[in-house]
């Protein structure tokens, strides 16, 4: 009884600074520079949140945005986290059900692959789109669970109102990032009721659900098939180097991730010659050893690199590629989520330091056009020694706000 009614004040209570709280930040712009005072009653990360989210998602929507189905089938196919999942389905459906609960497992662009849970339940998240083909990333959906662990890659709950969308203040969501054998984050594994049965055991669920799923990713490659060519392969560069298809990473030399990176954010291909211009530059290289490097990349590939004009045949994603596609579509969020530190930062190849500068620039002048101070904050993280990053981030910020600490720190470090 006592549980029940401290839930019931919890939520009159997130509901009351809701009401307070969003109208002021809709009211100072589509891009509020900074959360209202007075905002002690919720999580920093919450009104962080809808901050961010106010510039994209109206509170009032009734439910998330879908993407179109036969792509979401194609996905989850796809998707490393399936033959896990299917084989813990069980599992999952029983907890689900018996505790009424829907689960869903998104990939990790937010967009939900799979759901399981009461016949109740599901119907009523399929009314706001908890299912298959629902896009539940911070853009679309505004602050959720899911688009909150997506950003941290930490466990994460919301309750109630401090979801931004009305429609759900009355859900609970518990969720936690499935990360893969190389670290990075696969997608999420979303536990949802209603507020009323909130309970903080759920959180410990999940949590262990989810270390059930990557011990799997990391200790049973047999669950996931080899050398499928028509899986694509997912490409880190920024900050790390690896290559990895179907959760399984290729065994590449750093030249051979050189040119599958040249490759990658150059679709249209290069001529032999230029190719080898790019990765060698001057040096005296011979002809052999240059095309044998191309043989091993093309057999790793199972045949993805096209032999006269040297281009990708395969499907390969890149994460450098996927920050430029970001800047180019004026999503600076998403750039600076995946912007983890320079391109093959060991690599000394022309065309590699090239691109390493074009990123660079492109990424640091997205920051300083931004209006807000959690850009410039989270990349002087960075570039400690980038006084006018730091000196921007101060500009922005609102004179009681505590970050400005931060960043005076930061600029104070970098003019020594």
């Amino acid at each position: 009884m006592s549980q029940s009614s401290d839930l019931r004040r919890r939520r009159a209570t997130l509901e009351s600074e809701w009401s307070r709280l969003v109208p002021q930040m809709r009211t100072a712009g589509p891009r509020p520079k900074s959360t209202p005072s007075g905002a002690e009653a919720l999580r920093r990360d919450v009104t962080e949140s809808w901050v961010r989210s106010l510039s994209s998602v109206d509170p009032s929507r009734d439910s998330a945005p879908v993407t179109d189905g036969g792509a979401v089938h194609h996905r989850w196919n796809g998707s490393p986290l399936r033959r896990p999942v299917d084989d813990l389905a069980d599992e999952l459906r029983s907890i689900a059900e018996d505790a009424g609960f829907v689960t869903a497992v998104t990939d990790e662009s937010g967009t939900i692959l799979w759901t399981c849970g009461g016949r109740t339940t599901r119907r009523r998240a399929e009314r706001v789109n908890f299912a298959p083909g629902g896009r539940w990333d911070e853009q679309a959906m505004g602050t959720n669970a899911l688009s909150l662990a997506l950003r941290t890659g930490r466990p994460s709950s919301v309750f109630s109102a401090e979801h931004l969308v009305t429609a759900l203040h009355g859900w609970v969501c518990y969720c936690a990032p499935v990360h893969g054998p190389d670290g990075r984050v696969l997608g999420v594994l979303d536990m949802s009721t209603t507020w009323d049965r909130s309970n903080p055991l759920a959180m410990s669920t999940v949590r262990s659900l989810v270390a059930t799923v990557e011990a799997r990713l990391r200790t049973e490659p047999s669950l996931r098939p080899r050398g499928n060519p028509a899986a694509p392969v997912r490409l880190t560069c920024l900050g790390a180097e690896q290559a990895v298809r179907d959760g399984v990473p290729l065994s590449l030399r750093p030249r051979q991730l050189e040119i599958l990176t040249l490759l990658a954010l150059e679709p249209d291909g290069f001529p032999p010659e230029r190719l080898r211009e790019a990765v060698y530059g001057d040096r005296p290289v011979t002809a052999s050893t240059f095309k044998a490097e191309i043989s091993h990349l093309r057999r790793a590939l199972d045949g993805g690199v096209a032999t006269r004009r040297y281009a990708l045949t395969t499907p390969v994603s890149c994460d450098a590629a996927d920050v430029l596609r970001a800047l180019e579509n004026g999503d600076a969020d998403t750039a600076l989520r995946l912007y983890r530190g320079p391109l093959l930062p060991r690599s000394e190849a022309p065309g590699i330091e090239e691109w390493r500068t074009h990123l660079e620039v492109a990424v640091r002048e997205a920051v300083l056009a931004s209006a807000r101070p959690e850009h410039a904050l989270r990349y002087g993280e960075r570039v400690q020694y980038d006084v006018e990053v730091h000196e921007h981030a101060l500009r922005l910020l609102d004179r009681r706000d505590t970050r400005r600490a931060l960043a005076a720190g930061r600029l104070t470090a970098a003019l020594r």
